[in-house]
């Protein structure tokens, strides 16, 4: 039977459900939700703020030792709405619901799905944590056995919560995996419900999820045989005022190539001799380098200079440490992979590591329709007016989002 009533909230709301069950990494991270966006005299700009846990260190013996409360929060900008916009007549709205759905309303909502997934996914660059081999991903049961247990492994030494743990995999890794662990991926059927389209299966602690929407990280043009430029380069403690998480370090370099070509690109990967990682809890070497990320273009000058802003800052002291020393003069630097090569950027996660927030958009008046929803973090905007000048209905969906990489030490790249 025909439906004649298909209101702009039946299709904000049947979008917003069908994205959902669309949705891949979007669907496992942090999502939050802020309504004061759309609430005049509530605007808060263009910025939100996500808090983090406080860090706090141990006193040794009877004597109080009084330390400073460091409530660090992570500036998450919104950005430009993304949306989507077509036309459809007045009789398509004679319809019943569920032709509306399936012709309309599903492939918008796919695509919107696909959108986030793709912005969430391009966060890795922020992940300084790798494990594997750059385009070696491995093909026998033992291999990736290995290769998950040990991302899991980085995700406890990073103090990660054990549960909501997630493993995104390209289709290429995907198939590897299946392969070689199908005896294992055999989950009953009150189980196998739970899993979203696209996740295969659970196993190593984490949830997999397979997405055609990862990363691929191309390395930067190095050359030259690089070595940190100075001692003692970053810092012991960090401020009350101070945020730790949103801080960087701009490691002063040398030995590089003496050209402008030779560069580092964001999410390229390197260790630094003698500068290990820490256990952010017992601040306890953890017998392995810490992995920093690059988070902006660096080019070297025509000496071979090059200063490189990284993450995480490196931090050797306080509540905050994340290494055991601060680099020395002249201490090697070891890039991961080769230069100028692409890799896939599987990644392991706990869903604090990546956040997205969505936003309320204000209502227009004087349109033909035009609702607003928000289920489970995600925020949606319908409008439909008409267009007098051709005769037809515009339509539009937005979402105003902004995503974060929240807590980068709870995510892994798993190299594919």
């Amino acid at each position: 039977m025909s439906n004649n009533i298909i209101t702009s909230s039946i299709i904000t709301n049947t979008t917003l459900a069908i994205l959902h069950n669309k949705l891949g990494l979007a669907g496992t991270i942090d999502r939050q939700y802020d309504d004061t966006f759309a609430k005049t005299g509530a605007k808060v700009g263009s910025t939100i703020t996500i808090r983090r846990p406080v860090q706090y260190t141990i006193r040794s013996g009877n004597t109080a030792s009084l330390q400073d409360i460091n409530e660090t929060t992570t500036p998450l900008t919104i950005g430009l709405p993304f949306g989507i916009d077509w036309s459809f007549s007045d009789v398509d709205l004679t319809l019943s619901i569920d032709k509306f759905a399936s012709r309309y309303l599903e492939p918008a909502a796919k695509r919107l799905a696909t959108e986030l997934d793709m912005r969430v996914a391009a966060l890795v660059n922020s992940v300084g944590n790798s494990t594997g081999t750059p385009n070696s991903f491995p093909t026998t049961q033992a291999g990736i056995a290995t290769l998950m247990t040990n991302a899991g492994a980085v995700l406890d030494d990073n103090a990660a919560p054990p549960d909501e743990r997630y493993m995104l995999l390209n289709p290429q890794s995907n198939a590897k995996s299946v392969a070689s662990m199908s005896t294992m991926f055999n989950p009953n059927d009150s189980i196998s419900k739970q899993y979203r389209t696209g996740m295969m299966g659970s196993a190593f602690g984490f949830d997999f999820i397979r997405s055609q929407n990862i990363v691929t990280h191309t390395n930067g043009v190095w050359g030259g045989t690089p070595l940190v430029n100075g001692s003692n380069q970053g810092t012991t403690n960090v401020g009350a005022t101070d945020n730790p998480y949103a801080a960087t370090t701009s490691l002063i370099t040398d030995g590089w190539t003496a050209a402008v070509a030779n560069r580092l690109a964001i999410g390229d990967r390197f260790t630094i001799a003698g500068v290990n990682a820490v256990n952010p809890d017992n601040k306890q070497d953890l017998g392995y380098l810490r992995q920093f990320v690059v988070t902006a273009v660096a080019a070297s000058d025509g000496s071979g200079n090059l200063t490189a802003v990284i993450s995480p800052a490196i931090i050797a002291g306080g509540a905050y440490q994340n290494v055991t020393a601060l680099p020395a003069d002249n201490a090697a630097i070891t890039l991961l992979g080769t230069a100028s090569t692409a890799n896939p950027q599987n990644v392991a996660y706990h869903k604090s590591a990546f956040t997205l927030a969505t936003v309320d958009m204000e209502i227009p008046n004087g349109v033909d329709m035009a609702s607003r929803a928000a289920s489970d973090g995600i925020a949606l905007r319908f409008i439909r007016d008409y267009d007098v000048l051709n005769n037809r209905r515009i339509c539009r969906f937005d979402i105003l989002a902004g995503f974060t990489a929240q807590r980068p030490e709870n995510a892994v790249i798993v190299q594919g």
